[in-house]
């Protein structure tokens, strides 16, 4: 049972993040934006991975974050690697083409990887300074993407509040304000009630999200290129 609830408040917390994330970037059909390419290669390092795996047995091994092991580099290659079961696996590859675009979208293909990257190396780094090897902050058992990908995707909540409080909360804001407050809000009460990282990582994520919005400006949306033979009306 309590797996169980772990999965469902982890899945919630993801749909909350991307409904705010909808809400932030805007609904407008999709063949009306540029094609997200920083996203495209993003997810497509995790098939990558994902495909390693499946082809050689020696992969988890080789790029596992396993503290048994040495090796620099595994806090970047085991985000590369997926331990969750089919379905757990199928849940990260999905959540992160769709996250990854919405925040290409929103920051600009740069910005995005570089909060991926962020997302990949905060969590540790925060376990190395406060010593909390026993209950890490990261979402990661050795391998996986989803601490990466909620983290990326709760830098699009802070903007979105900072938008509804600009604009003021009333009854045509407060459900955006309300997908916003919530990612952090459920990001902690998850951590503290489940000792469950994705809810922590949510709440690094939402933190610099806001940092960044103060600092920098949106990148411009990039409409998709016309298509040949479309009518275009003034």
């Amino acid at each position: 049972m309590g797996a169980l609830v772990f999965n469902v408040t982890t899945a919630a917390l993801m749909v909350l993040m991307f409904k705010g994330a909808v809400a932030l970037v805007g609904e407008g059909p999709l063949r009306e934006r540029a094609t997200p390419w920083a996203a495209v290669g993003l997810t497509a390092l995790v098939v990558l991975g994902l495909v390693t795996q499946l082809s050689w047995s020696g992969a988890m091994a080789a790029f596992d974050s396993d503290p048994a092991r040495s090796g620099w580099w595994r806090i970047v290659t085991s985000v590369f690697m997926q331990n969750g079961g089919p379905f757990g696996d199928a849940w990260n590859i999905a959540t992160i083409a769709v996250m990854a675009a919405l925040a290409e979208w929103f920051w600009g293909g740069p910005l995005m990887l570089g909060l991926f990257a962020a997302g990949i190396l905060l969590p540790t780094w925060v376990d190395m300074l406060v010593g909390t090897s026993e209950r890490s902050t990261d979402p990661r058992n050795f391998a996986g993407s989803s601490g990466a990908t909620y983290f990326l995707a709760a830098t699009l909540a802070a903007p979105l509040l900072l938008r509804v409080l600009r604009a003021g909360v009333n009854k045509a804001t407060a459900t955006d304000a309300l997908f916003a407050v919530g990612v952090p809000v459920l990001g902690l009460a998850m951590w503290f009630a489940q000792s469950n990282g994705h809810g922590l990582v949510a709440v690094y994520g939402f933190l610099l999200g806001a940092v960044l919005r103060l600092l920098v400006r949106p990148a411009a949306p990039r409409p998709a290129p016309a298509r040949e033979g479309a009518v275009h009306t003034v």
